[in-house]
This record gives C-alpha cells, structure tokens and sequence, in this order.
C-alpha cells in the first residue's frame, strides 16, 4: 500500500470509529429516554392504536445498539491490525485486499477471493 492509500485509509478509520462513537451515543440517549417514558406510570402506550409501543421502540433502539457495538469492535480491530502494520493483508492467504474493496469495507479482513470462499 503506497503512502496517499496509508493516509486515505488512516483518515477513513478515524473517521468511522468517530462516526461510530457519535452514533453510539445517539443511541443511548434514546435509550435513556425510552426509560424514562417507560417509568412514567401514566404512560398506557399499550393500548394506543395510533403509535408504536414503548416496548417495540426499546427493541428496536436496542438491536441498533448491539449492531453499531458490532461494527464498532470491527473498526477498532482494523485499528489494531493498522497499529500492528498488518492492514489491508488478508488473514487467510496473506495477499493484499484491494484499495477498492478496503474503501466499501474498510474492516475488512479478506481479499475478495478468500471472502467468496467464506460465504460458501
């Protein structure tokens, strides 16, 4: 990887894991006021036609939640693999991932060929 893909993908990384951290706490404070709404003893959402429960919001907000935690452990490894120098080579063949692949999944951890195996 030549020095302008190591900035280009350096600057990517920190990017996501900040778009990652913001996305995160959007979460959680939706979270927190869910349970407030939820602690309101006047709150009936459950017999309200018109809206969506509390407790399908709280669902909802909570599997976004679990999958942002998922893609941000992934970002961050791909942190570790960049800090150890082993970014962008693939951890089943040792070959290089393409630039265009690292820029649609920069966590990726298999070049094309080895991801198609994968998935068989």
């Amino acid at each position: 990887m030549d020095e302008a893909h190591r900035a280009e993908f350096a600057e990517l990384l920190r990017r996501r894991i900040d778009e990652s951290d913001a996305t995160l706490a959007a979460l959680e404070q939706d979270l927190n006021a869910l349970a407030d709404a939820r602690a309101d003893a006047t709150a009936d959402d459950e017999h309200d036609p018109e809206g969506v429960t509390l407790s399908a919001e709280w669902s909802r907000i909570a599997g976004l939640r679990d999958e942002q935690l998922r893609e941000r452990a992934e970002v961050h490894a791909a942190q570790e693999r960049w800090d150890a120098e082993t970014y962008g080579t693939c951890v089943s063949c040792g070959r290089p991932i393409p630039v265009g692949r690292l820029r649609i999944r920069p966590m990726a951890t298999r070049c094309v060929a080895c991801a198609q195996r994968e998935e068989r």
